[in-house]
C-alpha cells in the first residue's frame, strides 16, 4: 500500500545562533518540499555540566579551546526566537518542529503548541523527561541511537505508562555517530524494532550522502530525519555531517519516486505493459512449412514472436494434433 514518508528537514543548530540564518534554513526546506523542518531547544544549563566534554565529532568541527556548554550556549533559540521561526513556517507552509533536551524546553514547545514530539537518542534513558513527554499524550518520535532492544522497549513503556497511546509512537532507528561509518549503519535493525514492537518505524540518517535514507523508504521507513545546512563549510558542529539545500532536494524527490515505485504489492500486469505483451511474448509458429492434416510435432513446430496467437503454455495441448488446414513457415499456428 502507497504511504507517504514524512521528511523532517532537520536544521539542529545550524542556525549558529543566528535568526536570519535559521529563517533561511526555514526556507530552504520549503523550498525542496519536506513536510518539517526541525531545530532543536534547550538550555546549555540545564542540559550539561561546565566541565563536560565534546564528542569527538564537536570538537573535530568546533574551537577546542571552548566546553561543551559554552558551544551550547551560543545555540540557544530564546521563546521569542522560537515564536518567530513558527510564524516563519506558517508563512513558508512547512510545518515547525524541535527537540526538547530537557524537561523545561518540553514545557515551552507545549506550550507553544507543537503537536508532536521528538526523543532524543541522548534522553532514550532519562525517565522524568519520558514521563514528561508521555503526560502531553501526543504523538512521539523515539530516536534510538546507542540503545539496545531492551533499552527501547523501556523507553516505550514509560512513555505508554506516562500517557502516550502505544500507537501514537514511533521508533527510529539511528546511529548516534557523525558521520555514521557504513558498516554501521544496520538498517535492518529497524525492521527488527518493527517486528518487536509492532509500531511505525523510521530512520535518522547521520550518514554522508542521501542513498542510506533512500533504502530505508524502501525497506519500511515512515519518517526519514536529515540534517542539512545551506553551507557545509559554515562553522559549528553539525554542518560538516549535513546535506546541502541541492542534497536535500534530490533526497525529497528520491523518497517520492520510491514511495511511488513501492506500489501496492499485488503482481498484475501494468497499464504500460499491455501494450507490450502481444510484441514481447510468443505465439506457437509453423517451423517449416505444414500440410492440412500433418501432426504437430517438435519438428514441425516452434515459438517465436508475436505473442497474438496460441500461448506456448498450450504446448502439450497442441503436438499430437492434426493440422486443420496449410502453415506457411512462420505463420501462426491455430486450431
Amino acid at each position: 500500500m502507497k504511504h507517504r514518508t514524512l521528511v523532517i528537514a532537520e536544521a539542529g543548530v545550524n542556525h549558529n545562533g543566528d535568526i536570519a540564518l535559521a529563517r533561511q534554513l526555514i526556507d530552504a526546506a520549503a523550498r525542496v518540499g519536506a513536510d518539517l523542518v526541525k531545530f532543536q531547544t534547550f538550555s546549555a544549563d540545564r542540559i550539561v555540566t561546565r566541565t563536560a566534554e565534546k564528542a569527538d565529532y564537536q570538537a573535530q568541527t568546533t574551537d577546542k579551546q571552548e566546553s561543551q556548554h559554552e558551544m551550547l550556549r551560543r545555540l540557544e533559540l530564546s521563546e521569542d526566537a522560537h515564536k518567530e521561526l513558527m510564524a516563519h513556517c506558517a508563512a513558508r507552509n512547512i510545518g515547525f518542529f524541535s527537540t526538547a533536551f530537557d524537561i523545561e524546553s518540553v514545557d515551552l514547545l507545549d506550550r507553544l503548541g507543537q503537536d508532536c514530539f521528538k526523543i532524543p537518542s541522548g534522553e532514550l534513558t532519562n525517565l522524568p523527561y519520558l514521563r514528561r513527554i508521555g503526560r502531553t499524550g501526543k504523538p512521539v518520535f523515539l530516536s534510538t541511537g546507542m540503545a539496545t532492544l531492551g533499552e527501547v522497549e523501556s523507553a516505550i513503556d514509560a512513555l505508554e505508562q506516562a500517557g502516550t497511546p502505544r500507537n501514537d509512537i514511533s521508533v527510529m532507528h539511528c546511529t548516534t555517530q557523525y558521520p555514521t561509518p557504513m558498516e554501521e549503519v544496520n538498517l535492518r535493525a529497524m525492521q527488527s524494532m518493527h517486528r518487536a514492537f509492532g509500531l511505525a518505524v523510521g530512520y535518522s540518517d547521520h550518514t554522508p550522502g542521501i542513498e542510506v535514507s533512500i533504502a530505508a523508504v524502501a525497506m519500511g521507513a515512515s519518517i526519514i530525519e536529515k540534517h542539512f545546512t545551506l553551507d557545509r563549510t559554515l562553522p559549528g558542529p553539525d554542518h560538516k555531517a549535513s546535506l546541502e539545500p541541492e542534497e536535500l532536494a534530490a533526497l525529497v524527490t528520491a523518497i517520492r519516486n520510491i514511495e511511488t515505485a513501492l506500489g501496492d504489492g499485488i503482481k498484475r500486469l501494468a497499464p504500460s505493459e499491455a501494450r507490450n505483451r502481444p510484441v514481447m511474448r510468443k505465439s506457437l509458429v509453423a517451423r517449416q512449412v505444414i500440410a492440412a492434416g500433418e501432426t504437430f510435432s517438435t519438428e514441425n513446430m516452434t515459438a517465436k514472436r508475436p505473442g497474438t496467437g496460441i500461448s506456448p503454455m498450450r504446448w502439450d495441448e497442441v503436438v499430437g494434433r492434426k493440422a486443420p488446414r496449410d502453415f506457411a513457415q512462420d505463420e501462426l499456428i491455430d486450431l
